[in-house]
């Protein structure tokens, strides 16, 4: 049984949580999440430029994990902009600072670990909408 993942600190939420891109309808766009502490993760190295030890230790993990934590979202931002895909903030382990106890950001509303991952949410949705009618 694998050990259960530690918590990650974040600043806050995020200010937006789905990007898009421009001229693509919503029933065929694809897209990927990235996870509250991935975005987290850039805002520390890539927008504040803090180094890794420094960044790690204000998220509250190893250096090595938050460098998985930053590569792994460089690769889901990088893949969402290539392909034109949409971009959805969400999901993760994670508790804002300030928050308390107990305020644990565990799925981050909802969307749970592992939900909403990969392609297709186009097709999802007209497979719902066709089955709905």
């Amino acid at each position: 049984m694998p050990r259960p993942r530690k918590c990650r600190w974040v600043e806050g939420h995020p200010a937006a949580d789905f990007f898009a891109p421009r001229g693509v309808p919503l029933d065929t766009l694809q897209g990927v999440v990235l996870p509250v502490e991935g975005l987290e993760a850039l805002r520390l190295a890539d927008v504040q430029g803090f180094d890794h030890a420094t960044a790690a230790a204000m998220m509250g993990v190893s250096r090595p994990t938050f460098s998985r934590i930053l590569a792994e979202a460089h690769a889901t931002v990088a893949n969402a902009l290539v392909n034109g895909w949409g971009l959805r903030i969400a999901g993760g382990d994670y508790q804002v600072t300030g928050d308390g106890p107990g305020r644990h950001g565990r799925g981050g509303g909802g969307f749970g670990r592992g939900g909403g991952h990969g392609k297709g949410w186009g097709r999802r949705r007209a497979n719902q909408e066709k089955e709905g009618e």
